[in-house]
């Protein structure tokens, strides 16, 4: 059937072929070129390629001039603001390449003269069109970034100013009677309101009968969390147990490893659990908010306990900070009760805000926890400023920090609980949370610095001063630096701000006319090292292969090297900043000042360098040459660019300036 359809079809196409031919056919030849012109596409405006951004742009500006967009809305806008801007940094690149080759060109057929011909005034002209068409997309580039510059900087001053006024806005009093009457009955309006709901689902579930099988999972996910928070503190010290006799030199960084399984496997247990009573469908909504608060408190507990257990730990071990066994006791205390009152804290808000979830309400439920929060606070600051062990270090700068730290503790400590007593909830909240989440903060940069040492001393085997080395200090520096983001989020800044100062950072330098981005930095850095290298190959050829095999003496092999070891590091400087793109033009005037600087203050910096390069040109005394400058005698060990060490009789090191061997008096007895 199928064959015989394809078959007909075929057949009704040939029967039309002649007929469309036909059709075709009916138009003279003489008009294929009119119908070709009318059928022609008219020329249209060219696009504009940046309609799409002046849309978002004066959109912008609207909400700008407006001044009552929500900030979820400002975000965004700058968000899509930022995003053009970044597309127009890397548009102010394109044609770099040809450009650069058509300047080559225009500067190849100098300067315009009446004398010149005309066919090379034609050809300036023609190349300086082409140029101006393609530094157009480049200028448009330019200007289109510079508009969303300034948009970005005006939306982010607007949402600075909605931020302010958060923070110094003043609500209610929470120690107004009236608002406590209020703060009670929420907390008890959601501890009914859940009740209720639960009761009603439990009855629910009971008539229908189904919930058997939910109960099920429900019960298995549940038993499962209590076993992880029962029985996590066994498994870790059995794990402990074999790996203290497989890699007993290694205990340090398994120890590190494996003790945050004592805050992961109990966090996973209670995240179990709510997973679990959530399953069973029997808490509504307000329950439900209730649950969903367990584990987020439970974290701020067990992160306590870990970290105050590893920085303040039990037993003779001193632990990072040096502290004392009562100083550590004391420390572990007031962490566990910063800890316990925000998890507390952060419960009550939950039930509070399913009754009522109002600022005032919110403000009389926080309050006890902020004083609480102040008071441990305080006592953390007295520990850190008062204790003796830290007046014992022999690190002052580091007792500066700690001592400082323990007073800005106090400070907030005293200031938050008073602002938030007379109204000012939110700035109360800015400071001291913050503030605890920032000795958190401390803590995990110190134990991931001491495990940083630690992989270190097990891969070097080396013990005594492994804190010092170059390797653990660099790790530390990368630390500090990536965990200033995050400090800056934790005390206000937004997240926007942190990609601002990267954008910045992509922008470059700007110096004269040229512009020197983080791009041209690495590309002078890596041309620059190759080229040293390169320098340092062949040096080592001539020493050791090369010059040797010469008639030179050993003073002129020096001298060769020597020489070519400056010529070769000049060379690569050269390379470096010639292929980063700078152009040492625009930089005439800061050069200038430079050469008037070193001539005022650095004559006879300058003036022992070129007397260096003339002694190993020259070559009046070589390496091993016995003589005598200044009343000291002794051999010429080292001539380098700037002195020249000679050893004297009795094993002593002169460093004589290049200078006093060039222009003073020097007798060479050998």
């Amino acid at each position: 059937m199928i064959r015989r359809m394809r078959l007909w079809l075929i057949a009704g196409l040939m029967c039309l072929a002649p007929v469309i031919a036909g059709a075709q056919t009916d138009i003279p030849s003489g008009e294929f070129e009119t119908l070709n012109e009318v059928a022609a596409p008219a020329v249209t405006a060219p696009v504009d390629p940046y309609a799409d951004w002046r849309a978002i742009a004066a959109q912008a500006e609207a909400d700008l001039q407006l001044g009552t967009a929500s900030l979820f809305r400002l975000e965004r806008r700058r968000a899509d603001v930022a995003d053009w801007r970044d597309q127009f940094l890397d548009s102010q690149s394109v044609n770099a390449s040809r450009i650069a080759t058509v300047e080559s060109q225009i500067a190849a057929l100098g300067a315009a003269t009446d004398t010149e011909a005309a066919s090379v005034t034609a050809r300036r002209d023609a190349l300086t069109e082409q140029l101006q068409d393609l530094m157009a997309p480049v200028i448009l580039a330019q200007e289109a970034y510079a508009q969303a510059n300034g948009l970005v900087a005006e939306l982010d001053a607007q949402l600075r100013a909605r931020q302010t006024s958060v923070l110094t806005e003043r609500s209610a009093s929470p120690l107004e009677p009236a608002n406590w009457a209020a703060a009670f009955t929420a907390i008890w309006a959601g501890i009914v309101a859940s009740a209720v709901e639960t009761n009603t689902r439990l009855s629910s579930a009971f008539a229908s009968g189904d919930y058997v099988w939910d109960w099920l999972v429900a019960t298995a996910i549940i038993i499962a969390g209590v076993v992880l928070n029962v029985r996590h503190r066994r498994w870790i010290n059995g794990l402990s147990k074999i790996l203290e006799h497989s890699w007993p030199n290694g205990r340090p960084v398994w120890e590190f490893v494996v003790s945050s399984g004592f805050f992961v496997l109990p966090y996973l247990g209670v995240w179990l659990i709510a997973q679990g009573i959530i399953a069973t469908d029997i808490v509504g909504f307000a329950g439900q908010r209730i649950v969903q608060a367990l584990p987020i408190a439970a974290a701020y507990v067990l992160a306590a306990r870990w970290l105050s257990g590893r920085i303040f730990p039990q037993g003779d071990n001193d632990g990072p900070l040096g502290y004392g066994a009562a100083v550590r006791t004391k420390a572990r205390r007031l962490v566990a009760g910063v800890s316990w009152t925000v998890a507390i804290g952060h419960i009550m808000l939950a039930v509070a805000a399913i009754g009522d979830g109002s600022s005032s309400v919110a403000s009389v439920v926080v309050l006890p926890v902020e004083v609480f929060v102040g008071v441990y606070l305080f006592r953390a600051g007295l520990l850190l400023t008062r204790n003796p062990s830290i007046h014992s270090e022999a690190n002052p700068y580091r007792q500066r920090i700690i001592v400082l730290l323990g007073r800005l503790a106090m400070l907030v400590a005293v200031v938050g609980p008073i602002l938030a007593a007379i109204g000012y909830t939110a700035a109360a909240e800015a400071l001291l949370y913050p503030a605890v989440t920032t000795f958190a903060i401390l803590a995990c940069l110190i134990l991931v610095q001491q495990f940083a040492v630690n992989i270190f001393i097990l891969i070097t085997g080396r013990i005594d001063g492994a804190a010092d080395a170059l390797v653990p200090v660099l790790i530390a520096i990368v630390l500090v630096l990536s965990s200033l983001p995050v400090l800056a989020i934790v005390w206000g800044a937004r997240q926007s701000d942190i990609l601002e100062i990267w954008a910045r950072f992509r922008e470059g330098l700007s110096i004269g006319d040229s512009r020197i981005s983080p791009t041209d930095f690495l590309v002078f850095v890596l041309v620059f090292g190759v080229g040293y290298a390169l320098t340092k190959f062949i040096q080592g050829m001539l020493r050791s292969a090369i010059l040797p095999r010469t008639q030179l003496d050993v003073g002129a092999r020096n001298a060769i090297v020597a020489g070519v070891g400056y010529v070769g590091v000049f060379l690569a400087a050269l390379a470096a900043i010639t292929s980063a793109g700078l152009d040492l033009s625009n930089l005439a005037i800061v050069a200038g000042a430079l050469s008037v600087g070193i001539g005022f203050g650095l004559q006879n910096i300058v003036s022992n360098f070129v007397s260096g390069i003339i002694l190993l040109i020259e070559r009046p005394i070589s390496e091993g040459d016995w003589i005598e400058v200044g009343g000291q005698m002794g051999y010429v060990r080292d001539i380098s660019v700037r002195s020249t060490r000679i050893e004297t009789f009795d094993r002593t090191d002169v460093i004589v300036p290049n200078a006093d061997l060039v222009s003073g008096q020097v007798t060479n007895w050998t």
